[in-house]
């Protein structure tokens, strides 16, 4: 579908889902919205084409809304802000959600960004490590509750070892690339464009890829901001798609877009590009199974409690109705 069709249809419903809100008062009038606070992360480049467009200011001024960017380093990040109320929006990978709303972060998925594949382990070129099992004994960076931590644990737990195994080095996703860079750890956990950064810039080689349990990438919001403000987010959601759609049928200046915010040159931008499917925004059953999937396989491997309904939990997590209400594929 072309882009102005694909923008044109989500707009349109998205206003007639707004004014059907506003005519029934399910809309909070009472809790009027100033400004909306979303984040942009380099993993996630959809965001990166909206924040550099400007549409979804231009779309809420009318309301007098304004739009707040906040640089999310990890969906650690993107979670803690969400939890405390300084996002309404925030970007992250699928397992990271669904262990965040285990411990308690009322968070709900409305959205898919990408299908990625934005992790893998990854060593300097000159290592010796060639696989999995070489680890043993190894310092290994990671992000704490990021899709890179969660890949890690399952790959660990695949190969017949456990973090007490291993040396997890607990540091955010930049500060890794650069520990593996100086040879402060033997491994790292990697993320895009981080790790194409790190393959073409500083040599790195991944030496462990398996894309099947890289979950979703998923855009984010609270409870309390869907029961109080349903229309915007029919609003948010409907930007995103018309950043989508010009991403797909711009490639070019996506990869200079993300060169750009990110500080990256273009071919570390194809690089990460190659392992991103932007060609579905819809969330449902088939991220739900692939969320608890990962959570089972964490819950195996001790990281969540054997007392968790894990795939209950998953299905509580994504909230497809505002996609649905979009027509979003």
């Amino acid at each position: 579908m072309s882009f102005a069709k694909l923008w044109g249809r989500a707009f349109r419903a998205a206003l007639a889902v707004a004014a059907g809100l506003s005519l029934t008062g399910n809309a909070h009038a009472a809790d009027k919205v100033d400004e909306i606070r979303i984040d942009y992360a380099y993993y996630n480049p959809v965001s990166l084409v909206l924040k550099d467009k400007g549409w979804l200011e231009q779309d809420l001024a009318k309301d007098g809304i304004k739009v707040r960017w906040v640089l999310s380093l990890g969906s650690n990040k993107a979670l803690e802000f969400l939890n405390a109320k300084s996002l309404d929006f925030g970007s992250s990978a699928g397992a990271a959600a669904l262990l965040a709303r285990i411990n308690g972060n009322p968070v709900k998925s409305v959205y898919v960004y990408s299908k990625p594949e934005w992790t893998a382990l990854v060593t300097q070129g000159g290592s010796p490590i060639q696989k999995v099992a070489d680890l043993k004994g190894k310092r290994i960076a990671a992000t704490r509750g990021t899709d890179p931590h969660i890949f890690l644990i399952r790959t660990l737990a695949e190969n017949n070892l456990t973090e007490k195994d291993v040396k997890i080095v607990l540091l955010q996703h930049q500060d890794g690339r650069l520990a593996l860079a100086k040879g402060d750890v033997d491994a790292w956990a990697g993320l895009d464009p981080l790790m194409a950064q790190a393959e073409l810039d500083d040599g790195a080689r991944i030496f462990y890829r398996n894309a099947e349990i890289n979950t979703w990438g998923v855009l984010n919001t609270r409870e309390d901001f869907i029961a109080d403000h349903p229309d915007l987010v029919l609003k948010v959601l409907a930007a995103y798609e018309k950043a989508r759609a010009f991403a797909i049928n711009n490639p070019a200046e996506l990869k200079k877009t993300i060169g750009e915010q990110a500080k990256l040159t273009e071919a570390v931008a194809a690089r990460q590009l190659e392992r991103t499917d932007l060609s579905t925004a819809a969330i449902g059953e088939r991220q739900k199974t692939t969320i608890a999937g990962a959570g089972i396989a964490l819950q195996q491997a001790g990281v969540i409690p054997a007392d968790v309904d894990v795939p209950s939990v998953a299905a509580s997590l994504v909230d497809s109705s505002f996609v649905t209400k979009l027509g979003v594929k």
